[in-house]
């Protein structure tokens, strides 16, 4: 049994000491925090206020040891039990990250409206500073065009191209690339205020921390993809388009939606997490019940191949294979095209050997305009299923509302999706049909990573802070009834069993 020996009542300096092992604990701000201070030595639960009263101990009445209550007030006892604030990770760390997850997919949605104009090598030069401003002058105009004049896109593509012309897709680049530099500083700096601040749980610290990291990394995977699109050799090759690599696209994508799930899933878990312990959250809308771990699984498997997906469709934009076999369901004369097509020996050559087939997976258009047909074929019939299985009247009684609603989101934004790729084939890749195409493959991996948050328990952190103000009310009112005089706190007193 704990024993709390707590400060005299107007001390506000005096630490409360846990009479079982001695140690001081810092003066709690929230029940919460109160609670977790004693926990290393009893599960008993106690709130201690400012002024040394002592307004919560133990959930349930003890059957033994006295409880020792010092410097105690009886308008404690009376009255109600504060609004619970979770200790940890705050909830404004939530909103946040939602912020910056917003401002990832902008960036997103801008990084391909940039890649379809042809925009992406406009810029020669990386500048992480001094490339924050545009060319402000006529002369620093002719500048950055001179040395766009020396690149490959120019010699064999855009010879024709004049300074206006010029400067528009300038300028769409250098907004793709002031977004992300808008990004690492709404991220980093108030990443380190609120670790400084002891906003941030420990766990939280280190993936706000990888977060990062990830930035910083995307901006190199940003000036690697475009590097690649700058190699002078290209113009020796007959027949060959300047273009970045497809293989660097892939990574850069893949890296900016990894970035979004990770802000966005991490804001969605702490503010669920706060909304349930102020008890605006019903239980009934976390997945506690153990039949639906199966589903759990299939929802994670669907997001999976969302991603997936996405990252295909990234190799479709690097090899411009959106730009053949414009119909569907067909491709030429049947719905697969010839082995021969496929698996094409043209494409097997490696440096080391010739029978490279695999590499048609990832260079040939036809092989990978095929691939992102099927994977995208799939994940519509996954989705579906999952969102079609949570109308089942076992669903139905189990699931949370919100996770139900949410699939029903999925079902639309997976079906408009379909909708758009195929509009985006049959029309030849107009800018805007795919740039919206791009920007609804964020919009149904943010529906899915919504159903996971919805299918996951509260922390025990949570929990915890959802039952103590209710626990506490209730034990006031029976330690009302043991105070004989109105104002006169016994030094020990004895529940009764």
């Amino acid at each position: 049994m704990t024993y709390l020996k707590c400060p005299a009542p107007g001390d506000q300096t005096a630490q409360i000491v846990c009479a079982v092992c001695h140690e001081e604990l810092v003066r709690p701000r929230s029940v919460v925090q109160a609670a977790v201070a004693v926990v290393h030595c009893s599960k008993d639960i106690v709130k201690g206020g400012i002024g040394g009263r002592v307004e919560a101990i133990r959930p349930s009445l003890p059957q033994g040891p006295s409880l020792q209550l010092i410097s105690t007030s009886t308008r404690s006892y009376a009255s109600e039990a504060a609004p619970t604030t979770l200790p940890g990770t705050s909830r404004v760390v939530g909103f946040w990250l939602l912020g910056c997850s917003a401002l990832v997919f902008a960036i997103v949605v801008v990084g391909g409206i940039t890649r379809l104009t042809e925009s992406g090598l406009s810029i020669t030069e990386w500048k992480p500073v001094t490339g924050v401003w545009w060319p402000g002058s006529e002369e620093e105009w002719m500048e950055e065009f001179t040395k766009y004049k020396q690149s490959p896109e120019f010699k064999m593509l855009n010879s024709s191209i004049d300074l206006e012309n010029f400067k528009r897709i300038y300028y769409m680049e250098w907004l793709h690339r002031i977004l992300g530099r808008v990004l690492g500083v709404a991220f980093v700096l108030p990443a380190i205020y609120f670790t400084a601040r002891g906003k941030l749980a420990r766990k939280d610290i280190w993936r706000v921390g990888g977060l990062s990291l990830l930035i910083g990394f995307q901006g190199f995977l940003g000036w690697y993809m475009v590097k690649s699109g700058l190699d002078e050799s290209i113009t020796q090759v007959p027949g060959a388009v300047p273009r970045v690599s497809q293989y660097r696209l892939a990574a850069h994508l893949g890296a900016a939606f990894t970035l979004y799930a990770g802000m966005f899933a991490m804001a969605l878990r702490i503010l669920r997490d706060h909304k349930f312990a102020r008890g605006t959250l019903d239980l009934k809308s976390f997945a506690g019940t153990t039949g639906l771990a199966p589903f759990r699984r299939y929802a994670g498997i669907v997001t999976g191949m969302v991603f997936i997906t996405a990252l295909s469709g990234a190799f479709v934009a690097g090899l411009d294979a959106g730009l053949i076999y414009n119909e569907f369901p067909y491709m030429g004369e049947n719905i697969v095209p010839p082995v021969n097509e496929l698996l094409s020996s043209d494409y097997a050559k490696g440096v080391n050997s010739d029978n490279q087939y695999w590499r048609n997976v990832f260079e040939n258009p036809t092989t990978v305009q095929f691939d992102h047909r099927l994977l995208a074929t799939l994940t519509y019939v996954a989705t579906t299923s999952l969102a079609l299985a949570s109308l089942h009247p076992n669903a139905r009684r189990i699931l949370p509302t919100s996770t139900k609603r949410l699939l029903m989101g999925a079902l639309v934004a997976v079906n408009a999706q379909v909708v758009l790729g195929i509009s985006t084939l049959l029309m030849l890749v107009p800018v805007h049909l795919a740039a919206t195409h791009q920007a609804g493959s964020v919009i149904l991996l943010t529906t899915l990573l919504g159903v996971l948050s919805s299918l996951r328990k509260p922390s025990q952190l949570a929990q915890l802070a959802r039952r103590i103000p209710s626990e506490s009310h209730a034990l006031r009112a029976t330690l009302q009834k043991k105070i004989p005089v109105p104002g006169h706190i016994p030094a020990a007193i004895q529940p009764s069993a």
